[in-house]
């Protein structure tokens, strides 16, 4: 396990998505949520729109970023998206582990000590029937273990992953990888998109170090007080 990720305050384990569609929005809510959170997500539409700029911007005000950009390509691509990734300052980047042990050792032969290179097993909004629909004969559970034991051989260092599947990685990986689950909600909020979803308690409970939570606080009337409430539970 990475030291340099391993939490030691409850308010480092929560990252907030950053979902806008504006890069003005994105930064306005980093510069709200500036004291009471570290971390922020920016997933595939806010780089989409803002490029590398947002996150130069976001890691400028003092944060740290979470690259969700989901990297699937041959392993030359990629290993050059994840040296790129080091260059841009980004504290974390995910990757497909589907796209297998070729592609995920060129990106850690590329990686540096700084970067937590994530592997993304199975996504929160598939069920059984989503993976039946794209050819994989195994349930939830079974392809996110065989994808996470790909990713550990090949030195992956933390993994994405449902919080219903937390205990079972943390039982047959030994404690040896970051964990961070998305598909949090606090019992107050709304599922959404999300099929399977936990509490934030119940998370971390089941051993995720972090948590990713968008909705929850991005679309409430006062989203610094939804990341205090939130952080709160966390505390207790």
């Amino acid at each position: 396990m990475n030291p340099s990720y391993v939490v030691n305050d409850p308010r480092d384990r929560l990252i907030v998505a950053l979902d806008f569609p504006e890069p003005s929005q994105a930064l306005d809510l980093v510069c709200d949520l500036a004291r009471d959170v570290a971390t922020f997500k920016i997933g595939l539409q806010l780089f989409t729109a803002g490029g590398p700029e947002i996150v130069r911007a976001v890691i400028a005000t003092g944060a740290k970023v979470f690259l969700d950009l989901k990297l699937h390509d041959i392993p030359t691509t990629v290993a050059k998206a994840v040296r790129a990734a080091v260059e841009l300052g980004a504290g974390m980047l995910t990757l497909h582990l589907c796209g297998g042990r070729g592609m995920l050792e060129a990106a850690v032969a590329e990686c540096a000590p700084d970067l937590l290179l994530l592997g993304v097993t199975v996504l929160t909004s598939s069920d059984e029937t989503t993976l039946r629909e794209t050819g994989v004969e195994s349930d939830v559970a079974g392809q996110i273990l065989r994808l996470a034991q790909l990713g550990a051989e090949a030195g992956i260092g933390g993994l994405i992953a449902s919080p219903h599947e937390v205990r079972m990685l943390r039982e047959r990986l030994a404690g040896k990888t970051i964990i961070i689950t998305p598909g949090v909600r606090p019992s107050w909020a709304a599922a959404n998109d999300q099929k399977r979803f936990t509490t934030p308690r119940e998370a971390v409970q089941n051993g995720a170090d972090y948590l990713v939570i968008g909705r929850p606080i991005t679309a409430a009337p006062d989203p610094r007080e939804a990341a205090q409430r939130i952080i709160a539970e966390l505390e207790d």
